[in-house]
């Protein structure tokens, strides 16, 4: 009898033990992932010496001046990753955090890679980091950063907002600064249009400024449109009349008063959908910021990704492409069922650099057993600090997401969920293929490091 008793216990224990001394990821199918050359949905790089050292368009909305946040372990200082990272890049052996002389020598480091590399050196840090091609949030591109290997996406907020915006600009210190960047750009994009001051009507400013800002972009080769929004206001996106919009413009178009948040709303709204709708027919995507933003005074509600849903319920976007940069997170349940949306995508840069493989892994897998066809790579490489640059962030992101990746399929193919045919499969999906049926990429094989 007791050993009836005994023998369900020592079946469990003796499974804990194997289950315990299984690795985290099958050897073969890491190796296989680690193959892979992966696309970069969503990077910010920097452009190649000489044009590095003066280089500030790598984000419309650079978050390094913003009022100060309690930063996540992934880009405090003391950070572990940090020394692999320096070693792979620049082959220096220093251990975090740096002090004035160490950082010295990694700057020192750093240089002789540029020196060495030349304008090949932002392409030197994708072929580091395992991949082929990076898609490039960046106001414009530059030396060392073009096409085939860097795709451009620019940045469209600016298109929103054409009236005086001292009312939106007011609601925080950091949005006090990003209207005075996106008033700068929107002066950009009304000069490459060819006009000195904004059109008198709503008609005439989309005609003449928004929809050839787009084709003009368009024909330079950007292959999405990036929007910040929620750094600006909420994602909550409504469904204004023509004569609403209309109306907005014309009564505060020129003058010096700015219209309080709820009545320069529709306008917002609607230029939004403008946009979309172009972008649609034009064939590119739609990008927007849908994660818990920099800075102590960004709305993490506001961000909710569920808060487009109704555009992506609107049967007109069918034929625009949505991608929710940095899938959302914490809201990361929702953002995997809004993927059933047909036009509806995520990628997991910025996740990918700040959340450990194995947290990461827990709603990877959830999104793979549901929708594998819709889930990219995506680093978030972005020049954060003096030890946590665009180049070290790529690479720790891309080794993190990888391992995610493979704690996630491992999981399903141990449990029978799918075969390692599949799990082979999917991670080419996850790491290439999706993006490149997204954009309709040709096959780019990149040179050898």
């Amino acid at each position: 009898m007791r050993l009836r008793c005994l023998l369900p216990v020592l079946t469990v224990v003796i499974a804990a033990a194997s289950l315990a001394q299984q690795p985290a990821i099958d050897p073969a199918l890491a190796r296989e992932i680690d193959s892979i050359l992966a696309i970069d949905n969503h990077a910010h790089p920097m452009l190649s010496p000489p044009a590095d050292a003066t280089d500030r368009e790598f984000d419309a909305l650079p978050v390094d001046s913003m009022a100060p946040q309690t930063d996540p372990i992934a880009l405090r200082p003391d950070w572990p990753p940090l020394h692999d990272a320096w070693l792979a890049l620049f082959d220096i052996d220093l251990k975090p955090p740096l002090t004035p002389e160490t950082q010295k020598l990694l700057n020192a480091a750093r240089a002789g890679v540029k020196a060495r590399e030349g304008e090949h050196y932002s392409t030197y840090i994708l072929e580091k980091s395992g991949i082929s091609t990076m898609v490039a949030n960046r106001v414009a591109m530059g030396t060392g950063v073009q096409p085939p290997r860097f795709l451009w996406v620019p940045y469209e907020d600016a298109l929103l907002f054409p009236l005086n915006n001292a009312s939106m600009a007011a609601a925080t210190p950091d949005r006090t600064q990003f209207f005075a960047l996106e008033d700068k750009l929107r002066a950009r994009y009304l000069h490459d249009a060819g006009l000195t001051k904004l059109p008198p009507t709503l008609d005439a400013y989309i005609n003449q400024i928004v929809l050839p800002t787009l084709r003009r972009q368009h024909q330079y080769g950007a292959i999405a449109a990036k929007f910040e929004l929620a750094y600006l206001r909420s994602l909550d996106i409504t469904n204004p009349t023509h004569a609403a919009a209309s109306a907005i413009y014309s009564k505060y178009i020129g003058v010096n008063t700015s219209p309080d948040l709820a009545t320069y709303k529709p306008l917002q709204d609607y230029l939004f959908r403008t946009i979309a709708l172009e972008c649609g027919r034009l064939g590119m995507a739609v990008h927007f910021h849908s994660m818990a933003g920099a800075g102590s005074y960004f709305s993490i509600a506001g961000g909710n990704p569920m808060n487009m849903e109704p555009i992506f319920n609107d049967a007109t976007m069918r034929h625009t492409n949505f991608v929710m940069l940095h899938s959302g997170w914490p809201f990361v349940h929702q953002t995997g069922a809004l993927l059933q949306k047909p036009n509806v995508y995520l990628d997991i840069s910025q996740q990918a650099l700040v959340i450990p493989a194995p947290t990461l892994a827990t709603w990877l897998r959830e999104w793979l057993e549901l929708f594998p066809d819709k889930v990219l790579f995506a680093t978030d490489g972005y020049p954060y600090s003096p030890y946590l640059g665009w180049e070290e962030s790529t690479w720790i992101a891309a080794r993190n997401a990888r391992q995610a990746l493979g704690i996630a399929l491992t999981g399903m193919e141990r449990d029978g969920e799918i075969t390692p045919a599949r799990a082979s499969q999917i991670a080419h999906m996850v790491l290439h293929d999706n993006a490149a049926d997204l954009y309709h990429l040709p096959t780019v094989k990149p040179t050898s490091p």
